[in-house]
């Protein structure tokens, strides 16, 4: 079992990896790794093209070779031909996680009624759980932490909520977050003392 709990960032984008504009995926999923999580850990990133294949072997070696807990992709999940992620992600996974994709349109439809266009969905490899996340910053955001109200309350979950007992499951390490940005869920008898 890890001790330090490993992430891999992929951001798939055509014309962010070939240089055309500033990949804003991977700054925001950091930024908000930095904020929400307790337990120490450490990030593999990749910046890629929607291609297939690449996407494919990259997410393998993120898993196989570098030994990523998670690994959180952002981008290419629409219905447009180029947009290939989920394809890539079900091409290497073990066994599906429909629960994260059907909770992460929920949370976005409160604010775009085009959400419902989105194909993201979450795998397991292995002992690793793959997110396919959307590209925009601020959907990053929201699906990751769910929605709030003016005090803080947690309205909707996000996703995030449900990860760090996912990665137990799986006999990863045990994550803490910060409940300032999101809480973690998890039954009594698997919360550590």
């Amino acid at each position: 079992m890890n001790q330090v709990f490993k992430i891999g960032l992929v951001s798939i984008s055509d014309r962010a990896s070939a240089g055309v504009y500033e990949d804003k995926g991977i700054p925001a999923l950091s930024n908000w790794l930095d904020q929400a999580l307790i337990t120490p850990f450490t990030l593999e990133t990749r910046l890629i093209a929607d291609e297939q294949r690449l996407i494919e072997a990259t997410l393998i070696e993120l898993v196989d070779q570098c030994g990523c807990d998670l690994v959180l992709t952002t981008g290419g999940t629409g219905p447009a031909k180029r947009d290939v992620t989920p394809d890539a992600t079900r091409a290497v996974m073990d066994r599906e996680m429909p629960g994260f994709g059907e909770q992460m349109r929920q949370i976005s439809l409160k604010f775009v009624p085009t959400a419902i266009l989105s194909r993201q969905t979450a795998v397991i490899r292995g002992a690793s759980l793959i997110l396919n996340l959307p590209g925009q910053p601020k959907s990053i955001q929201e699906t990751l932490e769910g929605l709030k109200d003016s005090t803080g309350k947690t309205l909707v979950a996000g996703i995030f909520s449900a990860i760090p007992y996912c990665i137990q499951l799986l006999e990863g390490p045990y994550i803490e977050t910060n409940p300032e940005i999101v809480n973690s869920f998890r039954p009594k008898s698997a919360i550590r003392i």
